[in-house]
Parts: structure tokens; sequence; C-alpha cells
């Protein structure tokens, strides 16, 4: 090898490992999922706000930092960023299980044979303080409910809750009568393929701000019917829904924490509640205590009209959607107040009655004989 080429070769390394030391990888070129074995010291990490929402049963509340990793900077150049968001709670419908598949029923009275007709990755469950039977305050005379409200944002898909015809859609449903002050609004009425006892069964869904469908239409379990809104009498966003029995009439009504089917693992308390002399009392307060978690439920017996009981358990109060557990039922009845522990089991009625100075029952009905009451606890005792 001549000179000449030995310090043309000589140059051109030299050349080379200058380009080597004066390359560096850029923020864009680095794939943290690569990264993340990095050593990162404690003085490295910055707490920074983010709109990271937290949802609650009570709604929306606020927002949840999140931890941004920096490096130190080294060389006043842009540092590597990685960001891992604190992650906040399920959203609130997956709190709940899947629901049993339909139909369902452990016990011979029991008729779980709908879905819910808003589905599981949103609320689908009855709104506590307004359920069936509730009195509307503020309005006389008074107005009974006849179905029960899933409180939704406006938009959210309505389902059907089992296949069938659509027998209504528009305006009209509550007189028969197409005019947009119908307190209905917006309502679809199908009529099933099943029955019950020989008997047809109906489904009604109220207060959309859109039908889907039309009057005629075949509907499948899940077919999307319309979206939630505010149309007929409302006091905010919900789907108002029924369950009727052989006639598709307000008047013909059942509740439908009966017939929607409970979460797995989730049960249904139903109670009748009477004064001492055998009547039904409406409006009575019942709370419902968990005895593991002390988490309280308060429900109110039906009001005075229009709703009707089931056939066979003659209730005047159900709290649907229990998760299994020991409970303590509390009454406050003129002077005292009553209590009684029950068990709720997965996908199954928990039956008592009520009577008064008499206490609690929590023997199922027998319809051939009339009930005595064995259980009389009250805070006196």
């Amino acid at each position: 090898m001549s000179l000449k080429n030995f310090f043309i070769k000589l140059a051109l390394i030299a050349l080379f490992i200058s380009m080597l030391s004066g390359c560096q990888v850029s923020p864009e070129m680095v794939n943290p999922v690569s990264e993340r074995n990095i050593p990162i010291e404690s003085s490295d990490i910055v707490t920074e706000t983010t709109s990271l929402p937290i949802t609650t049963e009570e709604g929306t509340i606020g927002v949840e930092p999140a931890l941004i990793f920096e490096p130190e900077e080294q060389n006043q150049e842009e540092p590597l960023r990685f960001t891992f968001p604190t992650p906040g709670p399920e959203p609130k419908s997956l709190w709940r299980p899947p629901l049993y598949d339909v139909p369902f029923g452990l016990g011979p009275h029991d008729h779980f044979l709908f879905v819910r007709p808003i589905t599981a990755d949103e609320v689908n469950w009855p709104l506590a303080d307004y359920r069936y039977g509730g009195i509307f305050p503020g309005i006389e005379p008074p107005i009974v409910h006849t179905g029960i409200d899933i409180p939704n944002a406006r938009g959210t898909p309505v389902v059907a809750a089992g296949p069938g015809k659509v027998v209504w859609a528009g305006y009209g449903l509550f007189d028969r009568k197409d005019r947009d002050t119908d307190p209905y609004g917006l309502a679809v009425a199908i009529k099933h393929d099943f029955g019950y006892e020989n008997r047809n069964l109906y489904t009604v869904y109220a207060h959309m701000d859109r039908i889907d469908v039309i009057e005629g239409q075949r509907a499948e379990t899940g077919t999307q019917l319309g979206v939630v809104g505010t149309t007929g009498f409302t006091t905010g966003p919900h789907l108002h829904f029924e369950v009727r029995i052989e006639t598709n009439s307000f008047y013909a009504t059942r509740n439908p924490e009966l017939w929607i089917v409970p979460p797995q693992g989730w049960g249904v308390l139903v109670g009748r509640m009477l004064n001492s002399n055998g009547s039904l009392l409406t409006k009575q307060y019942l709370t419902v205590e968990s005895l593991e978690t002390g988490r309280k439920w308060s429900v109110i017996s039906y009001g005075e009209t229009t709703v009707i009981s089931d056939d066979y358990y003659k209730e005047n109060v159900v709290l649907s959607d229990l998760p299994k557990g020991k409970y303590k039922l509390i009454i406050d009845y003129l002077e005292d107040q009553y209590t009684a522990e029950i068990s709720i089991n997965p996908g199954a009625i928990t039956y008592f009655t009520f009577k008064g100075k008499f206490g609690f029952n929590t023997d199922f009905p027998d319809p051939a004989v009339d009930l005595d009451w064995p259980i009389v606890t009250t805070s006196d005792l």
C-alpha cells in the first residue's frame, strides 16, 4: 500500500468515528414500551393534573392526577416523557355482574323473562327513589308510577327487552291521540312472542328523543328501538319502562323489577306490608341494611291506586339488584321500630310480610291459607 493511500484510508476512518460520536436518538425515535425498564429515580417524578374523570354512584365528581415520569435534563435537550395515567375506577355499570340468561326463575312463581332495556355498558338499573308504585311529589291528585325510570344521558340507545312485534311507535300511547303533549312522549310498545299463564305480555319504552322502529316491525331481544330523551312529562333524560299483562293499557301494569332478570349472584327482595288490622300500608318506608358492608337502601311501599300486585306475591314493595348476603329489615311503625334478619340468595326472591304490631313473617305465601306472624322484634325488646 502506498503512503498516499494509507493517509486517505486513515482520514476516512477518522471521519466515520466522528460521525458516530455525534449521532443521538431523538425522542420521536424511542418506543416507550421498549424503554419501560429504564431505571427512574424518585427525584425524576413530577405530578401534574390531567383531565381524568372520577366516576362514582353520584356521577362524575372531579379529576384524578396523573404521574408524569421525566428523566433529568441533559445537555439542555428536550427530555423523554413517559405518561402513565392513574387508572380510574371501572364505569359504574360494570360494578354489577352480567345478567342471568332469560327466561330465568328458581321458584315456581318467578318470571324473569326480560333483559334490561339499556345495555350493560350503561346505567341500567331503576332510579332508587321513584320505583313502581311511587308517588310523584307535589301533584294533586297524586300520580302513581306505573313503571321504573332508568336515568341516562340523552342519546343512550334503548333496546327491546324481548322478541315481539312493535304495536306502537310514536306519540299518543296514553290516550291513543297522536299529540306531543302525551305524558309518555315518544314511546314504543312491543307485544311479545311469549305470554304468561295464557295472557299476553307487553313492554313499553317511553320519553325517547328518537324512535328507530315503525309500527308492525318485528323486534328481537336487543334490537335498538330509539334513544333516551326528555319527551313527554319528564324532569330530565331517562327511560320509563313498563311491563303490561293481557292488554296494552296504563291500567294493566306490573312491577318490572319482578320481570327483568337480576345480575348473576344477586337477588330480589319482595314484601307485603300491612298495618295491624291487615290493610295495606301505603307509602311506608322500609330500610334494608347489609350486615356485611353496612350499606343501606330505602324503599317505599306502593301508593293507593293504579298499580297492580303480582298474582302470587301480592306485594307492595320490591327492591331488586341486591348482592347476596345477610341483611336487616327495619320499619318504623307508629312509635316502635321493628326489625328482622333475612338472606338474599343468588338469583332468588326473598319474601317477607309485615303486619303492624305482629311484626315480620319471612315465609313464602300459601295461597290456600292466611299467614300468621311468628316473628316480632321491636327496639323495645
